[in-house]
């Protein structure tokens, strides 16, 4: 068997055995397993609506999965998405409230707000990390709940004591009445494509300039390239920088998007946090995090019609997609199971 029928075979057989295992759960508790799928497929696919809320809750994941995949590849392991993504949403959001400008100005002037919050969110660890060694993990994961009781704060300040900011101005607004009609008034917003062009900047970063080598070449071997005459401390704090500032626009995307403002959270969106998922799936490349995003973007979104549709419980749906999940990130696994086959197979 060659390499390539095994890169093909290894995410189908992942999903097969994530969806087989599944569906055992689902008997096991007694459920039905083909109306639980049939129920998640039509929470994904079963009309134009329920299509452009798959593809907008994609979009946050994407930029989530990029930020967490462009620290990774540059040796850090970014655990504060959730808090750059928090801090993007409240910047995002209160330039689209606080001022109005022409939309050529206000709209780019929003998104840029949100990705110096995060990038400025993320430039503490990186700065901790790179001068005193403080290992990004715990900072970063510090700087979380620092975001969510601070943004929390600064809402009730720029709201007159209340929970939530005003809608942000048409001129900021992501929203679009051509994917409104055409998915049947869902939320799809053009942050699509602001998600994608990020895609093809992280690619660019990292595969096309000396920045991208040289944050690489640290993330692999902080004393070499320091031998090699790089400025391992810079590199680092910018690898920070620039992750957060993924996650930040991320938050934009809901801010300017999704829901047009941003109100007081009594805990964590979790997007920032599945983004870690999604970097994972797409093995830390920018197209992978797109097929990454898709998968839990498309799964967790479809999961909230299975209570509904079949009747299964939110804890067991829960569990089920964690399994397919898992399965497909066990994928380096059942590539290994494949390649054993074909050896023998070979042997005979």
């Amino acid at each position: 068997m060659s390499n390539r029928a095994i890169n093909l075979l290894v995410p189908i057989v992942s999903v097969i055995l994530g969806l087989v295992v599944g569906a055992i759960i689902m008997l096991i508790s007694g459920f039905d397993p083909l109306a639980g799928y049939l129920a998640l497929w039509n929470g994904i696919f079963g009309d134009l609506y329920t299509i452009g809320e798959t593809i907008r809750q994609i979009t946050p994941y994407i930029l989530a999965g990029l930020a967490v995949a462009f620290a990774f590849r540059s040796g850090l392991f970014n655990i504060g998405v959730e808090g750059q993504l928090i801090v993007g949403w409240f910047a995002a959001a209160y330039v689209g409230m606080a001022v109005e400008l022409p939309k050529v100005i206000h709209l780019p002037l929003a998104i840029l707000a949100a990705a110096v919050a995060g990038g400025l969110w993320g430039f503490i660890p990186g700065l901790l990390k790179a001068k005193f060694h403080v290992h990004e993990v715990i900072v970063t994961i510090m700087m979380n709940y620092i975001a969510l009781h601070t943004t929390n704060a600064l809402i009730k300040t720029v709201s007159d004591g209340g929970d939530s900011t005003e809608p942000v101005f048409a001129s900021a607004s992501l929203r679009s009445e051509f994917f409104e009609n055409l998915t049947d008034f869902s939320r799809l917003h053009y942050g699509i494509f602001v998600a994608l062009a990020m895609v093809l900047v992280m690619w660019f970063i990292l595969d096309k300039t000396t920045l991208g080598f040289e944050l690489k070449a640290v993330g692999f071997n902080q004393n070499a390239s320091q031998y090699a005459g790089m400025n391992v401390n810079k590199n680092i704090i910018l690898a920070m920088v620039i992750s957060g500032a993924f996650a930040g626009l991320g938050g934009a995307m809901e801010a300017l998007g999704t829901f047009e403002y941003v109100s007081s959270k009594g805990g964590f969106t979790g997007i920032g946090f599945d983004g870690i998922a999604v970097a994972l799936l797409g093995m830390n490349t920018p197209l992978g995090v797109i097929f990454g995003a898709t998968l839990f973007g498309s799964l967790k979104y479809g999961a909230l019609n299975m209570p509904n549709a079949a009747g299964i419980p939110i804890e067991i749906v829960e569990i089920v997609i964690a399994v397919i999940i898992f399965f497909v990130a066990s994928g380096y696994v059942i590539r290994w199971l494949l390649q054993r086959a074909a050896i023998k197979k070979e042997a005979k």
